[in-house]
C-alpha cells in the first residue's frame, strides 16, 4: 500500500467524514512543522553568526564549502518547512484543503530531508574544525547514517511489522 492509499483508507476504529479527516491531517501536519521550525531557526541563526567570529578565517577551504552547503541547506529547509503555512494563507477559504494536505505532506518530507542534510553538514563542519576535515567528513557520514536509520529505516520496519501483525 502506498502512502497515498494509506491516507485515503480509514482505519476501522476511526469514524470521520472526509472533511474531518482532512482537518485532522492538516492539524497534525502543522504540529509536526512547529516542532521542526524552531530547530531550523536556531540552526540557521547559529550558522549566520559564524562568519563574524574571529576564527572563521582559519577554516580550511573544504570546511568553508561545507559551511556554505550547510547555510544553503538550512535556508532551503526553512523555506520548504514554512511553505505549507504560506500556501494555506494564500489558499485560505478556497476549499483546497485536500490540495494543502497533499502538498504540505510532500513539503514536510522534503523539508525534513533538507534539515537532515543541513545538520549533517553542521556536524561535519564542527568536527572538521575541531579535529580535521577528514574527521569532519566521517562524523558527517555517521550523522547522515543516523538520520537515515532513525527517520527512514526504523519507521519503515515498524510499519511493516505493524502491517504484518494487523493482517494475522
Amino acid at each position: 500500500m502506498t502512502d497515498d492509499q494509506a491516507d485515503t483508507v480509514d482505519p476501522p476504529e476511526r469514524d470521520e467524514r472526509p472533511a474531518e479527516r482532512l482537518d485532522r491531517n492538516w492539524s497534525e501536519l502543522l504540529q509536526e512543522l512547529r516542532v521542526t521550525q524552531t530547530g531550523i531557526q536556531i540552526l540557521s541563526g547559529f550558522l549566520l553568526t559564524l562568519p563574524f567570529q574571529a576564527r572563521f578565517a582559519e577554516l580550511d577551504p573544504v570546511l568553508v564549502a561545507v559551511f556554505l552547503a550547510a547555510v544553503v541547506l538550512g535556508t532551503l529547509a526553512t523555506c520548504v518547512i514554512v511553505a505549507p503555512v504560506t500556501a494555506h494563507r494564500l489558499l485560505f477559504r478556497r476549499h483546497a484543503k485536500d490540495v494543502l494536505v497533499s502538498a504540505g505532506d510532500l513539503m514536510a518530507k522534503a523539508g525534513l530531508a533538507l534539515l537532515a542534510l543541513a545538520v549533517t553538514m553542521v556536524v561535519a563542519l564542527v568536527f572538521g574544525f575541531v579535529l580535521d576535515p577528514v574527521a569532519g567528513l566521517v562524523a558527517g557520514a555517521v550523522a547522515l547514517a543516523g538520520f537515515v536509520l532513525l527517520w527512514v529505516v526504523v519507521p519503515f520496519l515498524l510499519t511493516r511489522r505493524e502491517g504484518e501483525a494487523r493482517y494475522r
